[in-house]
């Protein structure tokens, strides 16, 4: 792959004319602006780093012959030609344009699909899951709502995940996720099939989209479930619709209308994000859709087999074992993969 570093050049040129005015700091575009210098910044350290490395090697390969100094050369050069190589696939990596999303809050829905009870216990598990990942990798989550079932699983649970790229780190666990295994209750030992779905979605701003009041309809009642004492006493709840579109956003954890309200407008406005990025994905080409697949809520993503301990995602034929790990927050590999995946695509494309 060959890098065409002008251009970053350019960019990099007029992003330190920027910084260098003295009110830079009052754009609201300020933080934005120095991320991307410090990238570029690094950009240009590693290809120094690469220059470098090649120029020692060049060095090395004239002394091969010495008869003092050719077996150190020679391990110079072994050296030196793994490190190139890894600088070489950084570089690659640094320059594939990044989606501006995946710096993004992602706002992640878990709901319980076919298979009962064991479908809600599952989707609490996967919301577990995720938690014990964030924790991991210093990401902050947040619950917006959820909603129990007797068996002690989850109908659906939606939560906030904020950090270093959140949205990034999680945008391939939406799909359906399929889990194998026989059920507690099962007294036959008989294996059961069940599915969850998980939504990822990208926490939408005000400035993303706009939505007009008179095409809302807001309701307000009483409050029931979950939320403490003072929860079911006053008229809490919030149920937003959005008359356009029909989406319906009820919330009702909070003990306040008021949070109840923001908590819902989140919602509906990252779920209407969520329509305008599937309607330009349906404008999309057959190639960006096949990806990794295309995120839908109905495509079957991956399975979680416990029987034989082991986990497929079946968008890029991946296998490993150890699902209890998995459970437990391990997805790290499933993540990387995916990852290099769309690299790959990335740079084919």
């Amino acid at each position: 792959m060959e890098i065409d570093f002008s251009k970053f050049e350019t960019e990099l040129k007029e992003l330190q004319d920027f910084m260098a005015k003295p009110d830079a700091y009052a754009d609201s575009n300020y933080a934005t602006k120095a991320k991307r210098q410090s990238e570029l910044n690094e950009l240009f350290e590693t290809k120094s780093e690469l220059e470098s490395l090649e120029k020692s090697k060049a060095e090395a390969e004239a002394l091969v012959n010495d008869p003092e100094l050719g077996e150190m050369a020679k391990l110079e050069i072994e050296e030196s030609t793994q490190k190139i190589a890894e600088l070489k696939e950084k570089l690659e990596e640094m320059v594939i344009p990044r989606d501006p999303a995946d710096d993004k809050p992602a706002q992640v829905e878990i709901r319980a699909g076919a298979g009962g009870d064991e479908a809600s216990l599952f989707a609490g598990e996967l919301y577990r899951m995720y938690l014990h990942y964030a924790e991991k990798h210093g990401l902050r989550t947040e619950l917006i709502s959820q909603n129990e079932n007797e068996a002690g699983g989850m109908k659906e649970v939606i939560f906030r995940v904020s950090g270093e790229r959140p949205y990034g780190q999680l945008k391939f666990e939406g799909g359906v996720h399929r889990v194998q295994r026989v059920p507690v209750t099962e007294s036959q030992g008989r294996i059961h099939t069940s599915t969850v779905t998980v939504a990822v979605l990208p926490e939408a701003e005000e400035a993303d989209l706009e939505i007009k009041p008179e095409d809302l309809r807001i309701d307000i009642y009483r409050s029931g479930g979950h939320g403490g004492q003072g929860v079911n006493t006053t008229d809490s709840a919030v149920r937003i619709t959005h008359l356009p579109t029909g989406i319906v956003v009820a919330m009702q954890d909070e003990r306040s209308q008021q949070q109840n309200r923001v908590k819902a407008m989140t919602v509906l406005r990252t779920r209407l994000l969520e329509k305008k990025h599937e309607e330009d994905l349906a404008n999309a080409s057959n190639a960006r859709k096949s990806l990794i697949g295309t995120g839908d809520r109905s495509e079957k993503i991956r399975t979680y087999n416990f029987p034989q301990d082991r986990i497929t995602d079946h968008r890029i034929h991946y296998s490993r074992s150890n699902v209890s790990a998995a459970m437990d927050g391990d997805i790290d590999d499933l993540i990387l993969e995916l990852t290099k995946n769309e690299r790959e695509f990335q740079k084919e494309a």
